[in-house]
């Protein structure tokens, strides 16, 4: 005769296999972008086995990656940062030790250590913030006196939806700038969403697996005065009924050359990830925004996530490289759905007059050709390309400009595949969550607006050291090995320089010419 077990030990021999139930594997967690997760493989950058070029492993030999599951799936040719192996579709956090899984089953509960170069993390008004409605945690299951414990790198909000909703287009007095810098950014701000365009009244589940383009502008951080300008980024995803949008990918463009304080690697990467991940999520540090364009077909999101694809590609053989006034995360992005025939357009730069003064004015007061060149290219640089948030706003409105069937300009192809296709524009804005962090606020919209917020002397600017990370040369492309370093005096400085010291020569011989024919 068996004895029968007590009740409590029942109960608990029940819990493992209640709560890995509840857990899912990456790779079985809905779409990645506009592909089913089925279709990437889990792994480190240490696979030797992976479908992804050795440059762009090494970059993540310590982190959870998604390449495609083998040479003929359907997954993209880039790798997607994933960062962790396990997914909790829906719990509730209850205190700092214990989440309720969606069945209303307890299980223990754990956040990863903060990085010690961040200089900010996740305390009790996170805590707070994040209690009370549902959220969605990646992580790692673990084993602790015989329970499972889930130990969260990213806790995403599931109440931050975005739902179909009567439109509610600008008004005249209104503008996509407007809505970023109210509230000076509004970091405290509550989650909203608004649908600016739609082509026909939509109900619940008319927007159900259409694909997405949209573009991502995160605001700049309120202690540190290199990141006024923001970011930005464009991604790619599929609608879900229940506006869930975290698995959307954004193609995060950072520079790969230094090692990040809060440990962020330039890869496209899921939205939750991307946001909410307790060290580098963005939304731990400013507040961001986004219009999202649900799209009928999925042609233009697959050909731009297919190119850029292409792009981080040579990125990480460093083919092409990060450059803060050249070919920072706006310029890679922008140029890239140019290339695809959106010829969004430019908005010019402050001009070459004004970039050779400052050079001068910069080499002198800081005693650096270095600092003087890195003021010329930005004053040189196209705006679109320099300033996230003359990116976010110069393809918003072509967007919004394409949505309306009387366009002010001839459309190429792509653009009239947009215009014809686009089936509604959604405006998001997304809060900064409560940390141990300063509050964000709106991003600068020009390099001159940059100067007027940051301090006038450097020597009192906020800044985040960072440490180097070298890239082995063998690693390094063709083209990487045969790019030369830029002069670091521009061409026009260089013909004005030499103008002017023609002129003083000039001016001396007239001078000792007139004295020598006084004296005679």
């Amino acid at each position: 005769m068996t004895k029968k077990l007590p009740m409590c030990l029942l109960i608990a021999s029940l819990i493992p296999s209640v709560v890995y139930a509840a857990v899912l594997d990456a790779t079985e967690d809905g779409y990645i972008e506009l592909t089913p997760a089925a279709g990437y493989r889990l792994a480190t950058g240490e696979c030797s086995e992976c479908h992804a070029s050795p440059q762009s492993l090494w970059y993540f030999q310590n982190e959870i990656i998604g390449t495609p599951a083998d040479q003929h799936s359907d997954a993209p040719g880039s790798l997607v940062w994933l960062g962790s192996r396990k997914v909790l579709a829906e719990a509730k956090i209850l205190n700092e030790d214990t989440i309720a899984l969606s069945n209303g089953e307890p299980l223990a509960f754990g956040i990863v250590p903060k990085i010690k170069t961040n200089l900010s993390y996740f305390n009790r008004t996170s805590l707070q913030y994040l209690m009370g409605h549902p959220v969605r945690l990646r992580g790692e299951m673990e084993e602790g006196r015989g329970m499972p414990r889930f130990v969260a790198r990213t806790i995403w909000p599931l109440n931050f939806k975005i739902m179909p909703t009567p439109p509610e287009p600008l008004a005249q007095n209104e503008s996509l700038q407007q809505l970023v810098r109210s509230n000076n950014g509004g970091a405290q701000r509550p989650f909203q969403t608004r649908v600016l365009w739609q082509r026909t009244p939509s109900s619940d589940s008319a927007w159900q697996g259409k694909a997405v383009i949209g573009l991502m502008l995160n605001g700049a951080q309120g202690d540190d005065d290199e990141a006024h300008g923001g970011h930005f980024g464009i991604l790619t995803g599929r609608y879900e009924q229940d506006g869930d949008w975290s698995r959307w990918l954004v193609n995060n463009f950072y520079n790969l050359d230094s090692y990040s304080e809060k440990g962020i690697i330039a890869a496209p990467t899921p939205a939750d990830k991307y946001l909410m991940d307790l060290n580098n999520g963005q939304s731990y540090y400013r507040p961001s925004y986004m219009l999202v364009a649900i799209m009928r077909d999925s042609s233009i999101p697959q050909h731009y996530q297919s190119t850029i694809d292409k792009v981080f590609d040579d990125f990480y053989r460093h083919n092409v490289t990060y450059d803060h006034a050249k070919s920072n995360c706006a310029g890679l992005s922008i140029d890239t759905l140019r290339q695809i025939g959106w010829k969004v357009p430019e908005r010019g730069s402050d001009g070459y007059l004004k970039a050779v003064a400052a050079y001068f004015y910069v080499a002198i007061t800081s005693k650096s050709l270095k600092d003087a060149r890195n003021v010329y290219n930005y004053i040189t640089e196209e705006s679109t390309r320099l300033n996230p948030a003359a990116a976010f706003d110069a393809i918003g409105n072509d967007m919004l400009m394409l949505a309306n069937p009387h366009a002010n300009r001839s459309l190429t192809p792509t653009e009239r595949q947009f215009s014809e296709s686009v089936e509604a524009l959604v405006y998001v804005h997304i809060p900064q969550i409560p940390s141990s962090r300063a509050f964000g606020q709106a991003p600068v919209y020009s390099f001159d607006e940059y100067l007027e917020r940051a301090p006038a002397d450097r020597s009192q600017w906020k800044i985040v050291p960072v440490e180097p990370r070298p890239f082995p040369d063998h690693l390094k492309g063709k083209v990487a090995r045969e790019l030369g370093k830029p002069s670091i005096v521009p061409v026009p400085v260089a013909i004005t320089l030499l103008l002017l010291l023609s002129t003083m020569v000039a001016g001396g011989w007239w001078i000792a010419g007139k004295l020598k024919r006084r004296r005679a």
